[in-house]
C-alpha cells in the first residue's frame, strides 16, 4: 500500500490518503532462437532462473504412491542426521499416521527432523496427530497460519513438495501426504501422480529451497554439514533444481515454462493437473505449434478434486484447439502429475500448476533433468496416460451442452484465484 499526502483544504481530519495498487500479472515475451538440444538454451535457462544446472545426479522417476511412498519411506527411516519435509497437503489417514511415526522414531533417534504445512492445504490436520509429532521432538511450523492480521498474505501460500534427508537425497513432484495418492491410480480414489527421486550435488539446490521458507517461518538459518553436505557425484544426469516465489518479485516458474516451450522444436509433452494457461504460454504454445512441434496436453477428466478449476480450463479450450493443440482428459482417477517433456531431452516435474496461481501467488519447486534416458522413460509414461484419455475434438467441443458453457464462463471469472 502506498500512501500520497492529501491537498491542504480537503479531507480536513485526514493527513494522507490511501492508494492500493493491484499487482498486475508478469509478462515475459521471447522468440524463438535456439532449440533445447543447444547450449544457447541451458545457458539461458540458468541465466534467467538463477539456478545453475549441475552434473552428477542420480534421477529416478516414481510413478504413483505404490512407488512414491515406499521410496520417500525408506528414506527416511535411514536418516542419520537430518530431515526437512515442506508439503501443502498433509492430511490425517494411514498415509499420514505412517508418515508421522516414521519421522517420530528418527526424531526420538536424534535427527533433526524439520517439517513446513501450509496452514490452508494442510488445515485439517488434526490436533491429535500435530500432538503426537510435536511430543516425539519433531518441529513443525505452520505456513502463514490464517490470522486476522496476516490476512493481506492470505492468497501466498507454499505449494512446494520437498523432502531431503540428510542432504544427500531428495524428493519433489506433485504428492501430497494423504491416502488419495495411495495405490497405483488403479481405483478413483488413488490419485494418477509422478514423483522424482534425486541424488547427488542438486540436493543441495533443494535443500536451499526448504530453507528459504524454513527461514520465513521460524526466522531460523539452518548450517553445516548435517545439512550442506559435501555431496559426491552420484550418476550421471544434469538436473536442476528452480524455486519460485512472488516475493522475488518474478515467476522463475513461469520463465520456465515459456523459454522451455519457445525453444522446442519437435514435441512438446505436458500432463497437469490445473491447466489454466494465460496468454502469454497461450502465445508459446501457439507460436511452438506453427512451427511444426507436435504440442498434447493431458488434463483430468470428470475425476477431478476442483471441479471449478477443471471448467475454467475448459473455457480455453475452443482457442487452443484452434491453434492445433491437443487436449486430452485422463478418465480412470484424478490426474495431479505435473510434468513436462520438451524435444526428448528436457524434462520438469515438480508442484507447479500450469495455471495463474502458480505463476503469481504459490511458492512451487520444480525439478529439471536434461537427460536422453529420462526424457525418453518420461515419454513412455505420457503415452500410457494418452491410452487413457479421451481427446477433445473441434467436432466433439462444440457439441457440448449448453450448461457446461455457463459453467465455463463463470469459473474463468474467478481464473486468477483458483
Amino acid at each position: 500500500m502506498i500512501f500520497r499526502r492529501a491537498k491542504p483544504g480537503r479531507y480536513p481530519n485526514k493527513t494522507r490518503l490511501p492508494i492500493v495498487r493491484r499487482r498486475l500479472p508478469m509478462r515475459y515475451h521471447m522468440r524463438h532462437q535456439f532449440g533445447v538440444r543447444d547450449v544457447a538454451f541451458l545457458q539461458t535457462m540458468h541465466a534467467l532462473t538463477g539456478s545453475a544446472l549441475s552434473t552428477g545426479n542420480h534421477v529416478t522417476i516414481l510413478k504413483n504412491g505404490v512407488r512414491i511412498f515406499p521410496s520417500m519411506l525408506a528414506a527416511i527411516r535411514g536418516a542419520q542426521k537430518t530431515i526437512n519435509l515442506e508439503f501443502y497437503i498433509y492430511w490425517d489417514g494411514d498415509i499420514g499416521r505412517t508418515f508421522a511415526e516414521a519421522l517420530a522414531e528418527r526424531a526420538r533417534a536424534g535427527v533433526q527432523v524439520k517439517v513446513i504445512l501450509d496452514a490452508v492445504g494442510s488445515g485439517a490436520m488434526s490436533a491429535t496427530l500435530v500432538e503426537f509429532m510435536q511430543r516425539n521432538g519433531i518441529d513443525i511450523e505452520w505456513y502463514h497460519p490464517l490470522r486476522w492480521y496476516t490476512l493481506s498474505r492470505v492468497n501466498h501460500r507454499t505449494h512446494r513438495k520437498l523432502l531431503i534427508v540428510d542432504g544427500t537425497v531428495g524428493f519433489s513432484g506433485g504428492v501430497g501426504i494423504a491416502d488419495e495418492w495411495a495405490g497405483d491410480a488403479d481405483s478413483k480414489d488413488h490419485w494418477r501422480e509422478t514423483v522424482v527421486r534425486v541424488e547427488g550435488p542438486v540436493v543441495t539446490q533443494m535443500q536451499f529451497a526448504f530453507m528459504d521458507n524454513w527461514v520465513k517461518s521460524r526466522g531460523e538459518l539452518l548450517t553445516g554439514l548435517d545439512y550442506f553436505p559435501e555431496v559426491a557425484p552420484r550418476g550421471n544426469h544434469i538436473a536442476q533444481v528452480i524455486k519460485s516465489s512472488p516475493s522475488e518479485g518474478s515467476s522463475t516458474v513461469k520463465l520456465l515454462y515459456i523459454i522451455s516451450i519457445v525453444s522446442a522444436k519437435r514435441s512438446i509433452y505436458i500432463s497437469n493437473a490445473y491447466f489454466v494457461p494465460d496468454s502469454d504460454t497461450r502465445r508459446a504454445l501457439e507460436t511452438a505449434v506453427r512451427r511444426g512441434v507436435d504440442v498434447r496436453v493431458v488434463v483430468p477428466g470428470e475425476e477431478t478434486d476442483v471441479p471449478i478449476v477443471r471448467h475454467a480450463s475448459r473455457w480455453h479450450y475452443e482457442m487452443l484447439l484452434r491453434r492445433g493443440i491437443r487436449i486430452f482428459e485422463y478418465q480412470p482417477t484424478m490426474m495431479h502429475s505435473k510434468t513436462m517433456v520438451v524435444d526428448g531431452i528436457w524434462t520438469t516435474i515438480g508442484s507447479s500448476n500450469f495455471d495463474d496461481r502458480s505463476f503469481r501467488l504459490n511458492d512451487e519447486v520444480n525439478v529439471n533433468v536434461y537427460d536422453e534416458g529420462i526424457a525418453a522413460e518420461m515419454e513412455k509414461m505420457f503415452h500410457e496416460d494418452l491410452a487413457k484419455s479421451h481427446e477433445i475434438t473441434q467436432a466433439k467441443w462444440f457439441r457440448r451442452p449448453m450448461f457446461d458453457r455457463l459453467k465455463e464462463n463463470f469459473a474463468d471469472l474467478f481464473k486468477r484465484q483458483l
